[in-house]
């Protein structure tokens, strides 16, 4: 498929780095501009990056080792947030149809989920693959001037977190209080997920059940965000204006400006996941960490 590469631009912007997260003389580098809004990466296991350009309904792949951008599927459902699972397999918040799609290495998709007890979802926004199995999303309501055949109101009764079964034969609802769910992101312990309420600028951390249930739900952060990732050392990185990581007791260590009017969202690629790759409004950019993302 063509490439989009078109050279890289690097920016000195003064980066708050509390905790010395970011490697030394690190400077953030505009990988590719000319999309319309940059969402969704999810790093495969080579540390390759893949991101939607929602509005174009374009799924892309950034190569870590050459650091080109291709396209790797046209008319993608309109997916947004995205995660791999182990076998490869890239899972999508497709939300042209409010579904959740899964395209495996060739770009083929299959549909999984279509509706919630007989009713449409809002739109499925972002998503994260428990290790031991299972996958968490958000279902925000942000009507979309491309959906056909429904109204632009919730046919759901709120906007909620849902929990789908690793067989996916089970689909329920974990989270029903938040106001307009989005980020969302877990510990590689499996133990607990962050989930960013953007409608009420505040980040909750809860306890993962077994079975997939929520419990324990307590305050993280008094801010939002559109999508998240998490390091291994607990940190957690929330997106909106550039990138804010927070320590894994809720205290701001670090921020990250972008030269963007919105940042969206965040994960760390390369093989040894120390680059953390951003998709802020038309164009993606890469920054060197001193610590690594979990997968």
């Amino acid at each position: 498929m063509a490439a989009l590469f078109v050279g890289t631009q690097s920016f000195s912007q003064e980066i708050e780095d509390k905790k010395g997260i970011v490697a030394k003389n690190a400077e953030l580098v505009k990988v590719q501009d000319g999309f319309e809004f940059t969402e969704g990466p999810a790093v495969n296991r080579f540390g390759d990056v893949f991101f939607t350009d929602q509005p174009n309904n374009r799924i892309h792949k950034w190569n870590a080792l050459s650091n080109e951008v291709s396209v790797f599927k046209e008319n993608a459902g309109r997916s947004n947030g995205m995660y791999f699972l182990l076998d490869g397999t890239l899972v999508a918040a497709a939300d042209n149809k409010n579904e959740l799609w899964a395209f495996d290495t060739d770009g083929n998709h299959e549909v999984w989920v279509t509706a919630f007890k007989g009713k449409k979802l809002n739109g499925p926004n972002d998503l994260w693959v428990r290790p031991k199995g299972g996958i968490y999303f958000t279902d925000p309501l942000y009507p979309r001037a491309y959906w056909e055949g429904r109204t632009k109101e919730s046919e759901q009764t709120g906007q909620n977190v849902y929990f789908l079964s690793a067989d996916r034969t089970e689909l329920f609802a974990v989270a029903e209080d938040l106001v307009q769910p989005n980020g969302i992101v877990g510990t590689p312990d499996s133990k607990y997920l962050y989930v960013s309420d953007i409608g009420a600028k505040k980040t909750y951390k809860y306890e993962v059940r077994e079975d997939g249930y929520l419990i324990n739900k307590e305050l993280f952060c008094e801010m939002g965000s559109d999508g998240m990732t998490i390091d291994e050392r607990g940190n957690v990185y929330l997106t909106g204006k550039g990138v804010t990581v927070f320590n894994k007791n809720g205290e701001q260590i670090a921020h990250i400006p972008v030269p963007a009017a919105w940042t969206a969202n965040v994960v760390f690629g390369s093989l040894d996941r120390k680059t953390l790759f951003i998709t802020a409004s038309d164009a993606v950019y890469t920054l060197q960490m001193k610590n690594r993302g979990v997968w």
